[in-house]
């Protein structure tokens, strides 16, 4: 029997459970992961973030594992790296307001803002996306723009990006109107993408507001998805839809992201905790089921 303390946090709706790992790690996470996270037989969230000291040899100040709420091991998280910032300040494992966090997409830079004392925002260094295909990865050489691709019985015109994840950016419908349910596997499974991949339904309202919907690998539809926004912004400014600077309207908030002429994406916004809670699960080689 594991015992798992762990704390809920939201970034526009995109929710995950915190473990602090930096005593011990967390044994069978990708199990864990599975039964915590189901909305129905878990506490329900789109993966399980922990929470552990930095590789030897690293300079950061804390290491970010990520598990999808299929047990997936996930890169990065944008939404998720910024309730880390806020759970490790207000936990007091750090008194820094800018921190240096490991993640297996490479190390990002968190500040943390707050408001009246309280940090209520984050923005993110991202970092400059990849955008060469086979680094993605997609079943292409060179940068995938505007390239035509026939998924679920209909050919889409599709952007592809990587902010340490694998993006597929489409602008050909509007988001409010797709049954994502439908479409999302198609993408997802596409052999155009040997590790899968996220994928962004967008609407372009003007030159800075974008409104998207997302699939994500291993979660399905999620209320948002922080690298999916930047790698939009990346994607419309790159095909002429939309400028550098701009604000993504997702189904669970706004994220402000800021496409630097340097190449560096900062990604800008909400963080909030919702709830702490201890409980037995029970592991079992691949399976784990909650005790109390």
């Amino acid at each position: 029997m594991t015992r798992v303390t762990f704390t809920k946090y939201h970034g526009c709706e995109n929710d995950y459970l915190f473990v602090d790992c930096t005593r011990s790690p967390l044994e069978s996470a990708p199990a864990i992961a599975r039964a915590l996270s189901h909305r129905h037989r878990g506490y329900g969230s789109d993966g399980i973030i922990c929470v552990y000291p930095p590789s030897p040899s690293v300079e950061a100040d804390f290491r970010m594992e990520m598990y999808n709420a299929d047990g997936s091991r996930g890169k990065m998280c944008g939404n998720g790296i910024r309730g880390f910032g806020k759970m490790v300040a207000d936990r007091g494992l750090t008194k820094k307001q800018e921190l240096r966090v490991e993640t297996d997409a490479g190390i990002k830079t968190l500040t943390l803002l707050s408001t009246n004392g309280v940090i209520d925002r984050v923005s993110v260094d991202m970092g400059e996306p990849i955008l060469d295909g086979r680094q993605i990865p997609v079943a292409a050489d060179g940068r995938v723009l505007d390239r035509a691709l026939e998924v679920a019985g209909r050919k889409w015109t599709v952007s592809c990006v990587s902010m340490g994840n694998p993006h597929c950016v489409t602008f050909d419908a509007d988001p409010a109107g797709l049954k994502l349910y439908e479409i999302g596997p198609g993408f997802e499974h596409h052999p155009f993408f040997p590790e899968q991949v996220n994928t962004e339904f967008v609407r372009v309202d003007s030159p800075r507001q974008l409104t998207m919907r997302v699939w994500e690998r291993g979660s399905g539809e999620t209320m948002a998805c922080g690298t999916g926004a930047c790698a939009v912004v990346v994607a419309a400014a790159l095909t002429g839809r939309a400028e550098r600077k701009a604000v993504v309207k997702l189904r669970g908030g706004d994220l402000d992201i800021d496409y630097r002429s340097d190449g560096r994406v900062i990604m800008t916004g909400p963080t909030v905790e919702v709830y702490t809670a201890t409980v037995d699960v029970d592991v079992r080689g691949d399976n784990a089921t909650i005790r109390g």
